[in-house]
């Protein structure tokens, strides 16, 4: 049976008291108090970063839309990405498409993957066959994701002429669904290893009730184990997804710069990230409309998955579920 609780704020340790504490016990309360006094400053630390980032980027984001005169409206919405242009244009819905692209395409490889894999650990696997393809697998996180883009020049897209091109069908060197397959790739680790530890983590108790009630192993684990874990195997969804959102070196070596709105995988595109680097490695001059651009780039990327995460958490207070 399944309880929803919430746990109060942790309060600081007393004060010492000079009239009772003496020796070692003073001196165990002044460690007490030198402990929380160094995880707050460290909570301190990251909140001040995280306003930091946020600051910059906001102030930044200001100037280009006063330097610019675009309005955040055309920003979001327009279609015509041409920094070099006179008047200049910046409308980033070609690489909110192309980002978009990138998570969707890369989710219908890892989700699927990495879900069966975590049922097939958690429920099928033995332990020592869990104990060798799990760090295994684990492995893949730990690959740079610049190798991932080489591997998609080299060996994924050559794949896809040598299938799509004796049909006709034209295979652009630099695409969509080279990247979508190397970016969900680099995902499945994330999926496969958070759900399993959620999976793993269903009391012992609810299996042995569906196996006394007559139920096969796979009705267990796709109606008892995973239903009961959902929270968070839909949380690891959402992080993975933020995951191939935010990812850089692999999209820009396998997708490309070429900022569209295309359907066909097969062409080339831009991502929010792609542009950014493509920005950043340029000779642009400090306080030019393109240099800043970046900045709001980089806000709407940055509230883009900040609502992802922020979904995720929503997720996991809502259907979390507490066994005794």
């Amino acid at each position: 049976m399944s309880e929803k609780f919430s746990q109060p704020p942790p309060s600081p340790p007393p004060p010492p008291d000079p009239h009772w504490a003496s020796g070692p016990s003073r001196g165990l309360i002044l460690q007490e108090w030198g402990v929380w006094g160094f995880l707050l400053a460290s909570a301190v630390i990251t909140v001040l970063t995280t306003m930091g980032i946020v600051v910059v980027l906001g102030v930044e984001s200001v100037r280009f839309f006063q330097v610019s005169g675009v309005s955040p409206f055309a920003f979001l919405f327009g279609t015509e990405l041409e920094p070099e242009s006179i008047p200049p244009k910046f409308g980033i819905l070609p690489l909110i498409w192309g980002t978009a692209v990138i998570a969707v395409g890369s989710s219908l490889i890892a989700l699927p993957i990495g879900l069966l894999s975590a049922i097939y650990l958690s429920e099928y696997a033995h332990k020592r066959v869990r104990a060798f393809l799990k760090p295994t697998l684990e492995l893949l996180a730990g690959v740079p994701t610049i190798v991932y883009g080489y591997l998609a020049i080299s060996l994924v897209t050559p794949a896809l002429k040598a299938i799509f091109e004796p049909m006709g069908i034209t295979v652009n060197t630099f695409n969509a669904m080279s990247a979508c397959i190397v970016v969900g790739v680099m995902i499945i680790p994330m999926v496969s290893s958070l759900s399993e530890d959620v999976l793993s983590a269903v009391p012992r108790g609810l299996r042995e009730a569906g196996y006394g009630l007559g139920a096969t192993k796979f009705e267990v684990s796709t109606r008892i184990v995973l239903p009961a874990g959902l929270s968070g195997v839909v949380a690891s969804f959402i992080l993975a997804i933020s995951r191939a959102i935010g990812e850089t070196m692999a999209v820009v070596l396998a997708a490309g710069s070429q900022p569209s709105m295309s359907l066909n995988p097969l062409r080339s595109i831009e991502t929010m990230t792609a542009y950014i680097v493509a920005v950043t490695s340029g000779e642009n001059s400090a306080g030019t409309p393109k240099n800043l651009s970046l900045y709001a780039v980089g806000l709407a990327l940055f509230f883009l998955t900040l609502i992802l995460n922020i979904l995720s958490g929503l997720v996991l207070r809502r259907y979390r579920e507490a066994y005794q």
